[in-house]
């Protein structure tokens, strides 16, 4: 294949976003997300590896499950560059590889011997002043893809990661009232109860999603004014699911589940929705693969190449129908900072989680303020209960879990009724675990070779206030929002 012919690539993460127009949300309208999936391919099953910034984007860039990746598999990690990533082997190949905003992290790739962010390198130098009475970043997404473009080659393909910090937290109350957002467009999970700050708290999150689809936008319309739009594979995603309770960081099926956009004029038909179950550690194979170069030994995710280039919609590869994810110690708050590790496997009708550690607080211990959840207006208003009352909507959130937990998404996509306890599920509940553990195996994941607390031993790299050590000597903040 020609140098020259080699697609260019635009890899679009939004920060902590479950939710775009093009799935029928109506308190947001992302109109560049909605193109690129008319123009292309929009996936109604795209699942992340590990629900939590830095775990998530290191499974994109390795291709690999999350518990393969040592450290990685973490929060606040250690990032170590014996793990292959796809920016370099794409540049080793000719391609100019950049990024802008938020690569890869939170954690630190330099202990861990890379010699540059693993996104590739760094074009954060122009800034903007951003919307007033709004947190939003003031990183000038587009100005500095411009700016990468202007540093290429003639003609060399390039792939440019574009990392949204948006809608991660935090907000500025009402952002989204005063933006013009409608209270009467959201609709509440079924895990919240009726309540107008709620409400409020997801407009603000709209509002910062669709400024990240505003620089999409503008990326998109540069692509078209030096005329590389259609040999540009658009990748549009999120690294986890919205940070608010039951959802950012834990394993049911509105953090797992995510947006996916993916279009290439020049290849992939447009008009199409994919059903099949996808996972983010089939991103690198798929890069990689669009550019004529073979996955490296480590990738276990599959290239998507095979479905773009189908015409068709609808379930299009009968192979892809499982996918699974884990999670390890994100953000702390426990005895001795210990994480919650889970695993899951997801079928089209189920979802079941493993948790290995149900003795303990899934969200953060209660004395430290459930820091393993984003403080914010929601979180507030369901921890504001009658002193000692443990409520239904708390509970749903943050009450201690049992070993398994079984749903059927068809029927209950919010995760709202534990079919696990069920005698007539017996069969389905122990066939997905003897699946899931089989997978575990093959992969050798820690946690069923007989050192799974290994994961709680790693280093944490930051000076952690909301720590179990923090809680001990008496220093404990809690988070703001």
């Amino acid at each position: 294949m020609q140098e020259t012919k080699r697609p260019n690539i635009l890899f679009a993460i939004a920060d902590d976003a479950s939710h775009m127009s093009a799935y029928g949300h109506r308190f947001v309208n992302t109109p560049n997300f909605d193109a690129v999936a008319r123009e292309g391919a929009l996936f109604t099953n795209a699942f992340t590896t590990n629900p939590k910034c830095a775990p998530s984007r290191a499974g994109i860039l390795t291709g690999m499950h999350t518990w393969q990746l040592e450290e990685a598999c973490n929060h606040w990690n250690v990032f170590n560059a014996r793990f292959a990533v796809y920016p370099d082997m794409l540049e080793c190949s000719g391609y100019h590889v950049g990024y802008t905003g938020k690569g890869w992290g939170p954690g630190n790739w330099e202990k861990g011997g890379f010699r540059r962010n693993p996104a590739g390198p760094e074009y954060n130098r122009f800034k903007l002043q951003p919307p007033i009475d709004t947190c939003i970043s003031t990183a000038d997404y587009a100005a500095n893809f411009e700016d990468f473009l202007s540093k290429r080659r003639m003609d060399q393909p390039f792939c440019f990661w574009y990392g949204g910090f948006e809608p991660h937290r935090k907000y500025e109350p009402g952002e989204g009232i005063r933006a013009g957002k409608r209270m009467e467009d959201v609709t509440l999970p079924a895990y919240y109860p009726e309540d107008g700050i709620i409400r409020s708290d997801m407009l603000d999150y709209g509002h910062e999603i669709e400024w990240f689809d505003k620089h999409l936008g503008l990326m998109m319309d540069k692509l078209e004014e030096i005329g590389e739009i259609r040999n540009t594979i658009i990748v549009v995603t999120s690294d986890n699911g919205m940070p608010f309770p039951r959802v950012k960081g834990q394993m049911y099926e509105q953090d797992l589940h995510l947006p996916l956009a993916i279009c290439w004029k020049d290849r992939v038909s447009g008009g199409r929705k994919i059903e099949d179950l996808v996972s983010f550690i089939d991103f690198a194979p798929t890069l990689l693969d669009a550019a004529g170069i073979e996955p490296h030994p480590q990738m276990e995710g599959k290239s998507l190449l095979d479905l773009l280039l189908s015409d068709q919609s609808g379930r299009l590869d009968e192979a892809r129908d499982r996918v699974f994810m884990g999670r390890e110690r994100h953000d702390m708050g426990r005895e001795g900072d210990g994480g919650y590790p889970v695993r899951c496997i997801r079928t089209h009708a189920y979802l079941y989680i493993r948790n290995f550690k149900p003795e303990r607080w899934p969200s953060g211990n209660p004395e430290t303020g459930y820091t393993d959840v984003d403080s914010s207006p929601t979180k507030d208003v369901l921890l504001s209960r009658p002193e000692g009352v443990e409520d239904y909507y708390y509970g749903l959130t943050f009450a201690k879990r049992p070993e398994e937990e079984l749903y059927n998404i068809l029927r209950d996509p919010e995760c709202m009724n534990n079919l696990a306890p069920d005698a007539a599920f017996d069969e389905i509940r122990n066939g997905l675990w003897v699946e899931l553990k089989q997978k575990l195996e093959e992969t050798k994941d820690p946690r069923m070779m007989g050192n799974g607390d290994l994961f709680d031993t790693y280093e944490y790299v930051v000076r952690a206030p909301h720590s179990w050590k923090a809680y001990e000597e008496g220093w404990f903040e809690k988070q703001a929002y």
